[in-house]
């Protein structure tokens, strides 16, 4: 059986032959002052930017000028980052595993609202229904997601997306980055549902310390790539890029997610707040799927740029990978001081020690965990539901829409 967050594509592609910039030469004044008739004048005619690039910005962002008669781009001129190429010819295609997610996301499209809430609702009014315990789990980590698919979003837009010099690969983020912004709708629909208090739940990013601790621990990350000032291309820039990735996709979609998940699973395996853990389980899914493409896109930057990977900037990551681990495990004891739901705070200890030696293995380093067992097998098998549940009861939880939908 596929762990819930195997990686299905390898990236040992080899480095790419040095980009070259496609039509270097200046355009003409007047071509450039007649574009737009030159192009309605000629049907068929290739329209690609300059991309002559300045010497403190070392990729082309898809904004550079638009020249006539310039040269295709060749497969062998892509790179993830720091390409000059024309960032607006999608195709041809060089990184197919990037292509293929974006394919699997959009076949994997679903609505916060397709999941009913009622059985919830009754369960939250009834004062008898769930224990304060049940409660805090419930709102605490409401209050911790709420806000961090956002951190997510700002990242991926504020940051990633002018950095990262492949079409392809920038098509995944949008699709990601509209994602991101659907689970904050699911989050929202919830909280709405159950009739909490938005300012308290939205807030706990700033009044929880356990959860204030993990988003000040990302924000970190953001900062510094979204100057605008900031430009990739040099070995220091292209490692913040890469540190910001592993920040990101494996500590933060790949650790700081996993307690919640477990813990809102586990009320639905109870048959407690099914609607809520529904929410949780499609956003897990979806999430699996960024935190896949997330090490596929930091191994291929490492295969072009193996001189990025020294031994100093490895025991770097480790070092952040275990502050993570860290911090998640206080969340944990934050959100479930006492057993409940069949779990327990140190069974997070060994799950969170277990995700971490995946963590670093995926991106190539060693484990630092040695003998962490998984104490939540049931974990993979969510993923692995087919189409057990009956259609007209509840959604199938592999719904794909349109003509990708299977009956098989």
């Amino acid at each position: 059986m596929l762990m819930f967050d195997d990686t299905t594509n390898t990236t040992d592609q080899p480095a790419p032959k040095t980009p070259v910039a496609a039509g270097t030469g200046p355009a003409p004044a007047a071509v450039l002052g007649n574009l737009a008739a030159a192009a309605s004048s000629k049907p068929g005619l290739k329209i690609v930017p300059n991309a002559q690039v300045t010497d403190n910005q070392a990729g082309a962002t898809g904004l550079e000028k638009i020249e006539m008669n310039a040269a295709r781009i060749k497969v062998d001129e892509k790179r993830i980052i720091n390409c000059r190429a024309d960032l607006n010819q999608l195709v041809p295609f060089k990184y197919e595993w990037a292509w293929q997610k974006y394919l699997d996301a959009c076949a994997n499209h679903w609505m916060p609202q397709e999941i009913s809430m009622s059985r919830d609702i009754a369960l939250w009014k009834d004062p008898n229904g769930l224990t304060d315990d049940e409660r805090t789990i419930i709102k605490r980590n409401l209050g911790f997601f709420s806000t961090a698919d956002s951190l997510v979003a700002n990242n991926l837009v504020l940051a990633i997306y002018r950095h990262i010099t492949n079409p392809e690969c920038r098509q995944y983020l949008l699709r990601q980055s509209f994602e991101e912004a659907l689970h904050t709708h699911a989050y929202q629909y919830v909280i709405e549902s159950l009739g909490l208090d938005e300012g308290e739940v939205f807030n706990m990013y700033r009044e929880i310390p356990s959860i204030h601790d993990k988003a000040a621990f990302e924000l970190q990350f953001t900062q510094e790539l979204s100057d605008p000032n900031f430009h990739t291309g040099t070995v220091e820039t292209d490692r913040r890029l890469l540190r910001n990735l592993i920040g990101f996709y494996v500590i933060m979609e790949g650790i700081f997610f996993y307690v919640g998940f477990v813990q809102m699973l586990a009320f639905g395996r109870q048959n407690k707040m099914t609607g809520a853990s529904e929410e949780f389980q499609y956003i897990l899914r979806d999430e699996s799927m960024h935190l896949n493409f997330g090490i596929d896109l930091i191994n291929q930057i490492k295969a072009e740029n193996p001189h990025l990977w020294t031994p100093e900037f490895q025991q770097e990551i480790i070092e952040l990978i275990k502050q993570g681990v860290d911090l998640e495990f206080r969340y944990a004891e934050d959100t479930m001081p006492r057993g409940v739901l069949g779990l327990n705070v140190p069974m997070f200890s060994d799950y969170l020690k277990f995700i971490a030696n995946r963590r670093l293995k995926q991106i190539g380093l060693s484990e630092q965990y040695p003998g962490a067992q998984n104490p939540f097998p049931w974990m993979s098998e969510m993923l692995d539901l087919k189409k057990e549940k009956n259609f007209f009861e509840t959604r199938v939880i592999d719904y794909q829409v349109g003509g990708a939908l299977s009956w098989d």
